[in-house]
């Protein structure tokens, strides 16, 4: 059913593409990051929820289609359907069905429900393409609750230091669980970049805690013992070296080690992450029952190699997918609402 073509991932009988990196006619687009949602498409499909992403990012002009979760659609004789990913909002696995055989292309996905996105519903097929982002035994993530209150208290500790709280987080996805987490502990300030994906939230009916949006042109001393959240892009600028008495922190699946808080050179850094760790992987892959598996970004040899050895059938998967390609987005998206 599926072919591994140099434009992705290509549904033979159904014409169409998922998360293609080259422009196609038909592409189905899994979330709105910008590794698996890029421009140049004639038409998109992906979750109704992403709809307002993609049109913020790629261009209010495309021609997009949405459709909910569990909304089956037969195109050229495949019936596909939409199912939660967990990952951020409005992502979703691809469900193909086409005689007799059932295919997943999972996307990214984790399996902890965050409190905003749509919690990971598990589906079952034969074939299985899985992320390993994260695909080593070293990456287990704390409960949510636990994550949460590690935020909380770091900016109490701030407070108590006369500091301002300051957070680096992907705009789409990672921002939005921080301000949730902290939405009771003191004013939020978020970059205009964050605010404007904020409106694609709220444009869908999600609430979100009550936020400010930075003013970089007044004196910054009125952000004082306050939260402010800043994408990727701003971490070494002079823009956040204006701000006075500040304390930084990474929220990253990375910061599992040490070692890259320490290269970052941050003053703390959380273990947060949109991604299935570890055990969330290997958790989703047994429970779909999937006769085989594709791995693809991220530690692709070490959990196909796994699963082989715990007998799933498991092979590599080369893809253009990647959180690089997101801090690029990050970055173009800066520069361009400032």
């Amino acid at each position: 059913m599926l072919k591994f073509t140099p434009r992705g991932i290509y549904c033979v009988p159904g014409n169409f593409y998922i998360d293609p990196w080259l422009p196609v006619d038909f592409a189905v687009i899994t979330h709105g990051h910008a590794d698996h949602a890029r421009p140049g498409m004639t038409k998109y499909l992906c979750h109704h929820f992403t709809v307002p992403i993609l049109k913020s990012r790629i261009g209010e002009d495309i021609q997009v289609q949405g459709l909910n979760y569990n909304e089956s659609l037969i195109i050229n004789g495949v019936n596909l359907s939409l199912h939660p990913a967990g990952h951020i909002i409005g992502s979703a696995q691809v469900r193909l069905s086409y005689k007799g055989k059932v295919v997943v292309i999972s996307g990214d996905y984790k399996l902890q429900n965050d409190g905003i996105s749509t919690e990971f519903e598990l589906v079952k097929c034969h074939e299985f393409i899985t992320e390993s982002t994260f695909g080593l035994p070293i990456y287990n993530w704390l409960p949510i609750e636990q994550q949460n209150e590690q935020l909380q208290q770091w900016v109490l500790n701030n407070q108590n230091n006369g500091k301002t709280s300051v957070f680096i987080g992907y705009s789409l996805g990672k921002a939005q669980r921080i301000m949730q987490a902290l939405k009771d502990v003191a004013q939020l300030h978020v970059h205009t970049a964050i605010a404007r994906l904020n409106n694609a939230y709220t444009s869908v009916g999600i609430k979100l805690p009550v936020y400010d949006t930075l003013d970089f042109n007044r004196d910054l001393k009125y952000l004082d013992k306050e939260i402010v959240i800043l994408p990727p892009a701003l971490q070494d600028s002079r823009l956040i070296k204006k701000i006075p008495n500040m304390a930084y922190a990474i929220c990253s699946g990375w910061m599992q080690l040490r070692g890259a808080r320490r290269w970052r050179s941050a003053d703390a850094g959380f273990a947060i992450s949109d991604h299935a760790d570890w055990s969330g992987l290997l958790e989703a892959v047994k429970g779909t029952g999937a006769e085989k598996v594709y791995v693809t970004h991220g530690q692709t040899a070490v959990f196909a190699k796994y699963l082989n050895e715990i007998g799933i059938e498991a092979v590599e998967l080369k893809t253009k997918f990647g959180e690089e390609e997101e801090e690029s987005e990050e970055k173009l998206e800066v520069k361009t609402v400032g």
